[in-house]
């Protein structure tokens, strides 16, 4: 040791019930809590302690070195170096060819990846990684999308309290995660409060190169406990599908058939924050991305759970990703007051949290059944 000090950073509601039972929710279970079981959620990307070990760009503490007295021109500068360094993307020092050239004999492909990722970015962004500048930019691709595209028929959206914080639960279809775009939009376009919505988003989107820092972008937050809490803790809406990975990769002849709730997650955020669980079905999405089979060998070098073979993908090439023009249909149910009938104690009490995510699983279920006898196509509503 040479006598240094090092310096680290460091990150830091009577209940409407629709069709819930919680008579069914004994003393017994109650009781349970008291064994203080703390098992883990299913919450992807949960304990990833990476984030408090990683860093984020040079610091902007100076070497004993260079702790000496500077003018007010050489200060100047010397501010102007450090704010370079830690907030504007290092140049490749050559143009497209030496790019493309370093591309192809150097195995640079990552480091390219992330230098157009970082292109037209705004200057101030909120701690999930939300961009204003990049969500007005893509703003008429999704609405066009949600509008003219999918034709989105959204109903009940007046559940949605206007303010105050809120936890949307909806089931989750479709291959790609296009169910908690087309959420987001629906509600802050038709919704008088124009509420944002934060989808809490499966980990491995994150890994795909390009979308994982779009979905950030747009206001997608990483799914674990803490994202979730702190969002509600600060009053805002906040979207979960419990079905997870379960739930986007079951197969077309499944579609439409909930999967299990995880451990019920989402039970316990509501508790904890005394939050309004919101339930939403989503009819639509399962006929823009029929899965027909699942590559998970193949996928693994990726990042991503699996690789899936739809009608068009990978028969089209990266057309096949483009989805099919499926007939949407979004309903927000009314507001469960969960916290208004049990405790913020209650929970870490398994049984009773995993029964009450299963009647929530069961009101959307009927939800979807119901919009579904009264559709009358696919494509067309």
């Amino acid at each position: 040791m040479d006598g240094r000090a090092r310096r680290q950073g460091g990150n830091g509601r009577e209940a409407t019930r629709q069709g819930f039972s919680m008579g069914m929710i004994t003393g017994h279970d109650r009781r349970r809590s008291q064994r203080g079981d703390h098992r883990r959620e299913n919450w992807p990307g949960e304990g990833d302690r990476r984030t408090s070990e990683r860093r984020y760009g040079p610091t902007i503490d100076l070497d004993d070195e260079r702790r000496r007295p500077l003018g007010l021109g050489s200060e100047l500068k010397e501010m102007e170096r450090v704010m370079q360094e830690r907030f504007v993307p290092r140049s490749d020092g050559g143009g497209l060819l030496s790019r493309l050239k370093r591309v192809v004999t150097g195995g640079t492909l990552w480091d390219e990846v992330r230098r157009l990722q970082l292109r037209n970015r705004s200057e101030v962004v909120d701690e999930f990684g939300f961009d204003p500048k990049v969500a007005d930019q893509l703003g008429p691709v999704l609405r066009f999308l949600y509008e003219s595209y999918f034709r989105v028929d959204l109903g009940g959206h007046a559940n949605l309290p206007s303010t105050g914080r809120a936890l949307l639960v909806a089931n989750h279809s479709g291959t790609l995660p296009m169910d908690a775009a087309m959420l987001m939009v629906g509600l802050h376009t038709e919704h008088e409060a124009h509420r944002m919505v934060r989808p809490l988003v499966e980990d491995f989107v994150y890994h795909a190169p390009v979308l994982g820092t779009l979905i950030r972008r747009i206001g997608g937050v990483r799914a674990n406990f803490e994202n979730a809490e702190r969002l509600l803790e600060r009053g805002r809406v906040a979207a979960v599908f419990p079905e997870g990975i379960q739930g986007i990769g079951k197969p077309f002849s499944q579609r439409y058939q909930l999967q299990r709730f995880g451990r019920g997650g989402f039970v316990k955020l509501a508790l904890r924050t005394r939050s309004p669980i919101i339930p939403v079905a989503v009819v639509g999405a399962e006929e823009a991305y029929p899965l027909l089979y699942k590559f998970r060998g193949l996928a693994r070098s990726t990042g991503i759970p699996f690789l899936p073979v739809t009608p068009t993908f990978p028969l089209l090439g990266p057309l096949g990703l483009l989805p099919l023009p499926s007939k949407w249909v979004i309903r927000v149910g009314g507001p469960i007051y969960i916290h208004d009938t049990f405790g913020a104690r209650d929970w870490n009490n398994r049984v009773l949290v995993n029964k009450v995510a299963e009647q929530v699983r069961s009101t959307i279920q009927s939800m979807v059944d119901e919009t579904l006898a009264q559709r009358r196509s696919t494509f067309f509503g």
